[in-house]
């Protein structure tokens, strides 16, 4: 496997060097500090499938729309998760990708329409732990005589006009990303996630005022991260750490969540299962519980951006850069309790009852 994975990677390298020189243009490459004119229309390119991805985007969407010229910005996204930024209010315009025809290059169906429209930059908004050689050839390819911003990874730099290397201050992801726009942007960014108005069906509606005499909180035991997830037990034990707290744990769940969901609240006498939910639902119940406890995951990210106040529990995964540890959110790494056999559900529900404690029961809907 090991084998396999270099032999992609440096296949993928060859690729963007192979691009850079096809897609090379005398008099392209921009050197750092040099004074850019305030662009009109920009374009934002994130084609990762995770939502928790599209939302870290977000907070370049606040920063460009508190310029004092705000531009147009557009934002270029893997079409299973458009839903996400759909009907953001700080975005213009969000455009799902498909990515299956990329091979025709720039005939490629989606790729054809947007070189038609002439943004004045494009922002490649990858990070700089591993070169992303499909979004830096997307992004060159949408603008062929745009300003093409991007992160400073060899061979991948090579595609844009101008590259941005890594804050060395730092590993926030957020803080990072955001720093892809300190050519454009210099004023303070807006580092806060954001999230649209939710819009839920009036039986969900129904289904939230019915709760709302008393405090709840959300319980996400699920994500996509595997063995890097904290075991259902330890949500239990965090279930049960609400109860007594006063707050009922409406345990939530995704597509092909449900049995984890019903584990834990079997294992937690007096929490509920949610019924199935979407994303503008899931973020409905978390703004009107006031309380979430979950994986790193989606979910955390989700949840952030509503302004729910959220446990982040962490298991083997970087906290310091995928974590959001700041009022009124708490980032835990259980990775130390875990490597050296403590007791994992006794030291969640420490952490959830303590979290819980300096928290105001909130019985409102949204």
């Amino acid at each position: 496997m090991v084998w396999h994975k270099r032999l992609e990677l440096w296949a993928k390298l060859a690729l963007a060097l192979m691009a850079s020189a096809l897609l090379w243009r005398p008099g392209r490459r921009r050197k750092a500090g040099t004074p850019l004119p305030s662009p009109q229309r920009i374009l934002l390119v994130r084609i990762d499938n995770r939502v928790g991805e599209a939302l870290l985007t977000t907070p370049l969407l606040s920063t460009l729309k508190a310029a004092s010229q705000p531009p147009e910005v557009h934002v270029l996204v893997h079409s299973k998760v458009a839903r996400v930024l759909a009907g953001h209010p700080e975005a213009d315009r969000i455009i799902p990708f498909d990515r299956r025809l990329l091979w025709l290059g720039p005939l490629a169906p989606g790729i054809r329409a947007l070189r038609r429209e002439h943004h004045d930059v494009v922002v490649d908004c990858a990070n700089w732990s591993t070169p992303s050689v499909t979004s830096a050839i997307i992004s060159r390819l949408v603008g062929p005589r745009s300003l093409v911003i991007g992160p400073h990874m060899w061979p991948v730099h090579y595609l844009h006009s101008m590259s941005v290397p890594a804050r060395s201050d730092t590993h926030r992801e957020v803080i990072q990303r955001l720093h892809l726009l300190s050519p454009l942007v210099p004023s303070a960014p807006r580092e806060l996630m954001s999230f649209r108005t939710p819009h839920v069906s009036e039986a969900f509606r129904a289904w939230l005022a019915a709760g709302a005499s008393s405090p709840r909180a959300v319980v996400n035991p699920g994500g996509r991260l595997g063995w890097r997830r904290i075991p259902p037990e330890a949500f239990a034990s965090a279930a049960r750490a609400l109860i007594a707290s006063g707050r009922t744990p409406i345990v939530t769940w995704g597509p092909g969540e449900e049995e984890l969901a019903r584990t834990v609240v079997a294992s937690a006498p007096g929490s509920q299962l949610a019924p199935p939910t979407n994303i503008d639902e899931l973020a409905a119940l978390m703004r009107a519980a006031g309380l979430t406890v979950c994986n790193n995951t989606g979910p955390m990210h989700l949840s952030v951006a509503v302004g729910s106040p959220t446990l982040g529990l962490f298991l083997r995964m970087d906290m310091d850069r995928w974590g959001h540890p700041y009022p009124p959110h708490r980032m835990v790494d259980l990775t130390p309790v875990v490597d050296s056999g403590g007791d994992l559900q006794a030291r969640v529900f420490e952490e959830v009852r303590s979290f819980a404690a300096v928290l105001p029961a909130r019985v409102s809907t949204p």
